[in-house]
């Protein structure tokens, strides 16, 4: 009874996957297309169903009402904010952000929100879609 499961694994150790593997550089070529339709503005993907009231998507940062008073950086839990004291703004790391919010309900002139975007996967964590200034 010990070594039951044993045929299952080699069985399976063998046998092809059944998914694709992401990132997406291994889909097909057609779905790559598709892909770059869609980050070209050609192409627009339908959510399969409305984002709700409240969704903590992507960070919307208006830099002209920012002050540079840095309250976001200190709440930050995942220290996805960096200040940039040559402008006296932030910069924003959505590979290390945990969508949490803080940094907007702490904000004093209300420069940050959330939007609706969700479709954030890349394969680089320091790609310019990931990093909002």
């Amino acid at each position: 009874m010990k070594f039951s499961m044993l045929p299952q694994v080699f069985t399976q150790m063998f046998k092809k996957p059944f998914t694709n593997k992401f990132p997406a550089k291994y889909i097909p070529s057609s779905t790559t297309k598709f892909l770059e339709n869609v980050g070209s503005g050609k192409v627009e993907i339908i959510p399969p169903i409305e984002t709700p009231d409240g969704f903590r998507g992507k960070i919307v940062y208006d830099k002209d009402k920012c002050i540079g008073c840095k309250l976001c950086i200190k709440v930050c839990p995942s220290d996805a904010i960096e200040f940039k004291p040559e402008e006296k703004k932030v910069k924003f790391y959505l590979a290390r952000c945990v969508f949490c919010a803080q940094c907007n309900d702490i904000c004093p002139v209300k420069c940050l929100s959330m939007s609706n975007e969700f479709l954030l996967a890349d394969t680089d964590k320091y790609s310019k879609d990931l990093i909002v200034e």
